[in-house]
Parts: C-alpha cells; structure tokens; sequence
C-alpha cells in the first residue's frame, strides 16, 4: 500500500518536472521569437521581454528578497 504511494507520488514529480522544462522550453522559443519578429508576434499574444524585464526590475528593486528568490529559483532548477 505504501509503496503504491511512492510510486505515485514519484509519478506526479516526474510529470511537473516534464511540464515545467516543456514550460522552460516555451519561453525560451518566445523570447528568441520576439527578438527575431519583434513584440508584435502573432500567436504569442504578450511581451515576453517586457514581462521578464519588468520582473527583473521588480525582484531588483526588493533587494534581499528578489536575490533570495532568483537564488531559490536557481537551486530548484538546477536540482532536477
């Protein structure tokens, strides 16, 4: 019974971590289309460079807790 449970929670782990680098992969590709094409890319619909760029500013402008959570981020990708 436990170990059924094991295997079903390694299962959902394996699948969030497929749709997150599937997730990864997407901005990836919108980011290399919005500088090839510009911010007006049909199908993508929102600026991708000015989403991430005001992120960045914004977790820049909180200081210690933008770095924490950039470091956290960074960790939990890496840890995969």
């Amino acid at each position: 019974m436990i170990n059924q449970g094991v295997k079903m929670l390694d299962n959902v782990k394996g699948w969030l971590k497929e749709i997150a680098e599937v997730g990864l992969l997407v901005i990836a590709v919108a980011v290399v289309l919005e500088i090839i094409f510009g911010s007006a890319v049909p199908f993508i619909g929102i600026g991708i460079l000015d989403n991430i760029t005001a992120l960045t500013s914004q977790l820049g402008a909180d200081g210690l807790v933008g770095i924490i959570t950039i470091g956290l981020v960074v960790w939990l990708y890496m840890r995969r």
